[in-house]
């Protein structure tokens, strides 16, 4: 691992006899972008907001560029930047009193803040919204103010939570290439998610689920973690089939998955999909095409979840 920008030690948080975040440790080097993947509520704006300084650890601690989250929370927050999953700008002012008024908070000059602002309004597609309020402003566009206020002190470190949270697929897109250009130019980033498809653009993701490790690794390497052969299975009627193949000792997991099955066979079957058709039609289950299917981050993160282990790089 090249120079880390953030190092989490044991991480744990808890609420009276609730525990959200449960000896979480981790490590994301510089200018990495490091996602968080788990389902709502399984502790990742919790671990999040621990590392920005806002929430003290229970128990555990995190350097975040070299500071203790514990002894140092201001030194930590004036490094970062962080998007909160709710917009918490000011909707009275306008998009560019907004970004003037944290410039101000961050000491940013009037001379680079000029520059800086023009240059996020311009990327961001904000130039035309520069004199609206932001209570007038969409969802999506919103967001994109958010984002930008997180990054006019130019912050070699950010942390956005849900960010893209209520945004179109197309806005959805350009947060996540203006996130890799961020990282090209050196910035760590660290984004949580419960949508796959977003965790896919991060260069490692930790799974979480009840606050707990599950997994860590590239995209690619967490879907090959996913055990035995995962085949997608048409058959009439559906809900019957997912009641017979969750019978099958054989079969690990089944789920609807649009119109289809994907039902994941145990290793050591000599022909799953053979023996899938059998056990269908058997049961009176009319059988349509039965062919493999790559797992998805979704099959990874559901497969692991399930597991008593947890899973390591």
């Amino acid at each position: 691992m090249s120079e880390a920008a953030v190092v989490a030690n044991g991480l744990v948080k808890r609420f009276g006899s609730f525990t959200a975040v449960d000896h979480l440790s981790f490590g994301i080097p510089r200018g990495e972008i490091f996602g968080f993947l788990g389902p709502n509520g399984s502790g990742k704006s919790t671990t999040i907001r621990m590392l920005c300084g806002l929430l003290l650890p229970t128990e555990g601690d995190a350097l975040v560029g070299g500071m203790s989250v514990s002894r140092q929370p201001e030194r930590v927050r004036e490094q970062i930047g962080y998007m909160s999953q709710q917009f918490s700008l000011y909707p009275d002012l306008t998009v560019g009193e907004n970004l003037e008024f944290y410039g101000g908070v961050y000491g940013v000059t009037r001379r680079r803040f000029e520059e800086r602002s023009d240059a996020l309004l311009t990327r961001l597609n904000l130039a035309a919204e520069r004199d609206r309020p932001a209570a007038e402003l969409s969802t999506g566009v919103r967001q994109r103010l958010a984002l930008a206020c997180a990054l006019v002190h130019q912050p070699p470190i950010l942390f956005l939570d849900e960010p893209t949270s209520g945004v179109d697929p197309g806005a959805r897109r350009s947060f996540f290439e203006l996130i890799g250009d961020l990282a090209h130019a050196g910035v760590t980033t660290l984004v949580t998610t419960h949508v796959m498809d977003e965790a896919e653009h991060c260069n490692r993701l930790l799974l979480i689920h009840e606050g707990r490790r599950v997994a860590e690794g590239p995209p690619a390497a967490l879907k090959a973690m996913v055990p035995g052969t995962l085949l997608q299975v048409r058959a009439e009627p559906p809900m019957r089939a997912v009641e017979v193949l969750g019978a099958l000792p054989e079969v690990l997991e089944v789920s609807l998955f649009g119109t289809a099955l994907h039902a994941a066979v145990g290793d050591g079957v000599g022909d799953p999909a053979g023996l899938l058709a059998d056990r269908l039609r058997s049961a009176g289950v009319t059988v349509g095409e039965i062919e493999p299917v790559t797992p998805t981050l979704e099959h990874a993160f559901l497969a692991l979840a399930s597991g008593s282990r947890e899973v390591g790089e």
